[in-house]
């Protein structure tokens, strides 16, 4: 069954669709948007139901209130935590890790628009994302080892040294400090710092839904696929990949486009 991006109505966070474009919203304000047990497994069966909704096309995930997320509720997740045997812990830590996974497996480009906190589980969601782009007064924080934790949560260990560098990941994950806007787009965390964040991630979110859908689900594909592979696998991996672009009829728009001095209208098939 395919997932209607119209009638969806979530219950743990608000839910927006138009012109291909999936907006998701963490709406807890007044406690800067925490995650609980029931968000963190609604937003992971939202992800997991995109690889069947095709009419979406790029997803924006975002914070209401100024802020981005505050991770983990404390009393709501940090408590209960303290009170469960190993297998309910090794149960919910897999939980997280499944929403990272759906994630980046669903083939739509997520961007994540970074305003205010952005700390714990709430970093991983932005560090998870394809595209990040962050309000000056954004902070991020890996802070699992303040509370006794390690910073290997939910592919911290695995992804964010593949977007920063392994040694700054590092410096993130041991020490928990807060991460300005400033360094995270010197450090490539954040693509770019932009004055108003949600309205700048709409509009790319608009760039890419009018552009060659099919193409930029590939790119997100390889980008993970080839973490991992020779140079020389990646080139085969590549060229199956471009050549499947290749009998797209977005390829063949383009070509007739280009060939007309005109812009390409791109429909996604």
């Amino acid at each position: 069954m395919s997932l209607d991006p119209t009638t969806l109505e979530p219950t743990h966070f608000r839910w927006t669709f138009a012109d291909g474009v999936g907006t998701i919203t963490l709406d807890r304000p007044e406690r800067k948007n925490p995650l609980t047990f029931d968000s963190y497994a609604e937003l992971r069966d939202l992800f997991r139901a995109l690889c069947t909704a095709p009419g979406v096309r790029i997803i924006v995930l975002s914070g209401a209130g100024g802020n981005f997320c505050s991770g983990g509720d404390v009393h709501e997740i940090i408590g209960p935590l303290t009170k469960m045997d190993i297998l309910g812990l090794r149960e919910f830590t897999t939980m997280t890790g499944d929403l990272v996974r759906a994630m980046r497996d669903c083939p739509q480009p997520i961007i994540a628009a970074v305003e205010g906190v952005c700390a714990g589980a709430g970093a991983i969601l932005a560090m998870a994302s394809d595209l990040r782009l962050a309000a000056p007064n954004a902070k991020t924080a890996f802070l699992f080892t303040r509370v006794g934790l390690s910073g290997a949560d939910m592919g911290a260990c695995a992804i964010l040294p593949r977007i920063i560098g392994h040694g700054r990941a590092a410096e993130l994950l041991f020490t928990g400090r807060s991460m300005d806007a400033d360094e995270g787009e010197r450090w490539g965390f954040f693509s770019r710092l932009v004055p108003d964040v949600k309205a700048e991630a709409a509009a790319l979110a608009r760039q890419l839904a009018d552009g060659p859908v099919q193409a930029h689900y590939m790119t997100k594909r390889q980008l993970d696929a080839e973490w991992n592979v020779s140079i020389d696998t990646a080139l085969d991996m590549e060229a199956e990949a471009q050549a499947e672009c290749m009998t797209t009829r977005d390829f063949h728009r383009a070509f007739e486009a280009f060939a007309a001095k005109r812009r390409p209208e791109f429909q996604g098939d």
